[in-house]
């Protein structure tokens, strides 16, 4: 599982630097129909892509370095999310692209949901506890 991980974090990342990149390189999308033309004229007329893009960018590097990893793919989550919303309001037909990069983010996740488990408890550790915690599974 660890390899699997691996290369889902490897592709994962090269993923996002491409879409992080391909604002400055490439321009505007063709046209598209409908609502998600609109949605696209609109975040390239206001330069909000170059926000996303850079936002994509410096996760996709921390991912592919391995630093921050953790904080990489919740920053990730977000984008996941957005992408997911996009598709499935504007251009249903494109859903599983945003499908197979929710894959790749799962098991790029595998090897971090001890850490992530953290954030999904119901009342906050005291600082104190949570030292304890870390100090004792070092050991």
């Amino acid at each position: 599982m660890f390899i699997v991980s691996q290369i889902a974090r490897i592709l994962l990342a090269l993923i996002f630097i491409f879409f992080g990149l391909s604002p400055l390189f490439m321009g505007p999308p063709p046209p598209l129909p409908g609502l998600a033309g609109t949605l696209t004229i609109s975040l390239y007329q206001s330069h909000w892509t170059y926000t996303i893009a850079f936002a994509q960018l410096v996760a996709g590097v921390l991912l592919l370095v391995n630093r921050y990893a953790a904080v990489a793919l919740i920053i990730l989550a977000a984008f996941l999310y957005n992408s997911f919303s996009y598709h499935a309001l504007t251009m249903p037909e494109m859903l599983p692209l945003p499908l197979v990069v929710l894959i790749l983010w799962f098991l790029a996740c595998w090897p971090y949901r001890v850490q992530f488990a953290a954030l999904f408890t119901t009342k906050p550790l005291r600082a104190e506890k949570a030292a304890a915690d870390v100090a004792y599974d070092r050991h």
